[in-house]
């Protein structure tokens, strides 16, 4: 009978452990697909971007742009400065973000969804200045702006950007949820501020790898962390980075070669 009691606890302790780490599989699960999103809608933002610098007539007349996807393809367009009207749309397939599956850099009528996200993310960003946001761009930074559309709402993120060569710009990020007609309902600041990873140390050394530490209100790597470091990781000569966060006391490692997080030891 002891024996048995033993078992039997040993059993229900062997389930706690594989439940806890099925749902903490499928957390990491959930942000890696937040991630990839995210990531595929800034590269093709990136690369369009720099194919629309080569025309300085339609950067003359560049008033913005929005991003959708469908499949495995991500969609830019860039509207004209009234806003009316698509200068340029410049289409991407998953498998190959840095070079355009499609271009059409002729003026046309914007369609009723890219009329959507427009009018979405304007009203979005009008109101952003409310104090109670207390949305802060650094300096030496530039914000970036990610709306995505789901079934019954709107999420805008804002991740930072920076020109300066060997940095990933880390921090100050944020997440703006809506409803359907474009009303903030919730929103999350990541982290507190920047924490900027550098490429080199403060000898010169070469670093392979970042790490920071998360608040307490941010318990796991997030999917801004994450697609920041693939889109300026890659410069740096960094394959992963890792995150301490306080809530739970652990450390998470992120992996760009195999696109996974793993718990691991600091």
């Amino acid at each position: 009978m002891k024996k048995n009691g033993v078992l039997l606890i040993l059993l229900l302790v062997s389930f706690e452990i594989f439940s806890q780490n099925e749902n903490l599989q499928s957390k990491f699960d959930s942000i890696i697909i937040e991630a990839d999103l995210l990531y595929r809608y800034e590269k093709s933002v990136w690369n369009s971007t720099d194919l629309l610098m080569t025309d300085k007539s339609l950067m003359n007349n560049y008033g913005g742009y929005v991003v959708s996807h469908s499949g495995n393809n991500v969609f830019v367009t860039y509207v004209d400065k009234t806003q009316k009207e698509s200068i340029a749309r410049v289409t991407f397939t998953s498998n190959d973000l840095n070079r355009p599956l499609t271009s059409n850099l002729e003026s046309s009528s914007l369609t009723l969804l890219e009329k959507e996200l427009l009018d979405i993310k304007n009203r979005i960003l009008n109101q952003l200045p409310e104090s109670k946001y207390n949305v802060t761009i650094p300096q030496g930074y530039s914000p970036n702006f990610v709306l995505i559309k789901n079934e019954n709402e709107f999420k805008l993120y804002i991740l930072m950007g920076t020109n300066e060569s060997g940095v990933i710009p880390f921090g100050n990020d944020y997440l703006f949820r809506t409803d359907a007609s474009g009303t903030i309902t919730e929103w999350k600041k990541f982290h507190s501020r920047m924490i900027p990873a550098y490429s080199k140390g403060p000898n010169g050394e070469k670093v392979v790898s970042a790490i920071h530490s998360h608040l307490k209100t941010t318990p796991y790597i997030t999917a801004t962390d994450i697609c920041t470091f693939r889109l300026y990781g890659e410069f740096c000569g960094m394959e992963e980075f890792m995150v301490l966060c306080t809530a739970t006391k652990k450390y998470y490692k992120y992996n760009m070669k195999t696109n996974t997080i793993k718990v691991t030891e600091p």
